[in-house]
């Protein structure tokens, strides 16, 4: 019997939808509402004026309000309104790389680059994993990779590769990249918002951690498909038979307007870096250097405006799902605060983490965002749900919020190439026809080996007062 006919039978080990989870957090929250005491801790602004918990301070309020179970659907809207320039955000952006995405720029990008390295095993290896990895760090992108598949499987078996291979250049590179990224603008840049953080601040860690910790992705699949093209008995796929969507028969041409493209790509993220650190931008002045690439994408790649229009549509649409479970995650803090029982829960958390020392501490944060990811599998959504609380904790035990964000990316990017809610991954699998549970046997010493390094990274931080 398969796992798929297993599940049939047993519908009851079927996970739920991301946004019923979410639906079912919001259920749980207010009970937690009726059931816990109401409490808060004193604010106080530090040197840069953002608020923090001074610790020591909790007290139960005897006099707060109980919320009636309607306040379920009241606090959708509110919380729609409140993250409206984090949804919004997110539109653009997927609009935006709908249009660069319509020139062909990208994927002539990878498409070109997977051909010119395919008969060197290590620079294709690597040049995948980079590629992925970086638009991954930038960009934000994931899903957009699916396309790929074909063509990825497509070259390893030209190799005497398995699908395996294909599959780990590209969810490894995705996911490191996701985990190490400095500028994600719905990973680190929500989080950093939420924990009232300098957007970008702290860039200059994440960058020192990258090139170990890719280091480790890379030399994790590179071994693994060394050893399949040397003896290809050896393959995690052997026995296994699948239907593997069939590639694209050519990808586009770099052309001399791709090349443009790619170029004002490359100046947009130089001119976000550089408006973010030097003049203080956030999401509006971000949104508007994003609509710059899509008129220069426009106008380099020759697009008609109709077409343009639609893409950006399309682009914007496909994220749709992202941008609601952003307002529904941040529904359940909000019901927290509006019950005056989140500062209790980060109290009841806090106390146990304030036994150990602020570097276990900042492990035991990392380890909780890992496992919150199997229920909230967006980033985004991810950080309005946990951040409000993390944040805080941080404070209480003495761990830096910029150590708290950077607990929060490693747990919810190193997680996306293992969780099996993350639809991202489940699709990227189903289309190459790798089993969940070869690629478990695959990935889990990887995920082993980055939840150490990412432990000691996380350590190292606190040990160096990284803020």
């Amino acid at each position: 019997m398969t796992g798929q006919e297993g599940a049939a039978k047993r519908p009851w080990l079927r996970i739920p939808h991301t946004l019923v989870l979410m639906v079912i957090m919001m259920a749980i929250a207010l009970v937690l509402t009726w059931i816990l005491p109401a409490g808060s801790f004193e604010m106080q602004p530090n040197e840069a004026g953002r608020m923090m918990v001074v610790p020591g301070t909790y007290e139960q309020v005897e006099d707060a309000q109980t919320l009636a179970p309607w306040h379920l659907l009241s606090v959708v809207p509110r919380a729609m309104a409140s993250a409206s320039d984090v949804i919004f955000f997110v539109f653009l952006i997927g609009g935006v790389l709908g249009v660069v995405r319509l020139t062909g720029a990208i994927d002539a990008a990878i498409g070109g680059m997977l051909q010119h390295f395919r008969d060197r095993l290590a620079l294709l290896v690597f040049a995948a994993m980079f590629v992925f990895g970086t638009f991954s760090a930038t960009f934000g992108m994931a899903a957009e990779y699916i396309a790929f598949v074909g063509i990825l499987v497509a070259l390893c078996a030209a190799l005497r590769l398995d699908s395996m291979t294909a599959v780990g250049m590209m969810v490894v590179g995705y996911g490191v990249g996701y985990g190490i990224s400095f500028m994600n603008p719905f990973t680190v840049m929500v989080a950093q918002d939420i924990a009232e953080l300098q957007p970008l601040s702290g860039w200059w860690y994440r960058l020192a951690i990258a090139v170990p910790i890719f280091a480790i992705g890379f030399h994790h699949v590179y071994s693994y498909a060394r050893k399949v093209q040397a003896d290809p008995s050896k393959s995690l796929m052997a026995g296994v038979t699948g239907t593997v969507a069939p590639p694209p028969q050519d990808y586009p041409p770099m052309t001399w307007q791709r090349r443009l493209v790619l170029l004002s790509l490359g100046a947009t993220i130089v001119g976000l870096v550089l408006g973010v650190m030097l003049q203080g931008w956030w999401l509006t002045e971000l949104a508007a250097i994003f609509l710059a690439l899509a008129v220069a994408a426009i106008i380099f790649g020759r697009l008609r405006l109709d077409d343009a229009a639609e893409s950006f549509i399309n682009g914007a649409a496909q994220l749709t799902a992202t941008a609601l479970l952003v307002g529904f995650a941040r529904s359940i803090s909000l019901i927290l605060e509006d019950g005056l029982v989140l500062h209790t829960i980060v109290n009841a958390l806090a106390t146990p983490l304030e036994q150990v020392r602020a570097e276990f501490s900042a492990v035991g944060m990392f380890l909780l965002q890992s496992l919150l990811n199997l229920f909230v599998p967006s980033g985004s959504g991810q950080a309005f749900a946990t951040m409000p609380i993390m944040a805080p904790i941080g404070d209480l035990v003495g761990v830096s919020r910029q150590v708290t964000v950077l607990a929060f990316q490693f747990g919810d990017g190193f997680s996306n190439m293992i969780v099996p809610t993350n639809a991202v991954l489940m699709g990227i699998l189903g289309l190459a026809g790798i089993p969940y549970d070869r690629w478990l046997r695959f990935v889990f010493p990887l995920m082993i080996k980055l939840t150490i390094a990412g432990a000691l990274a996380l350590m190292i931080a606190v040990w160096i007062g990284y803020t």
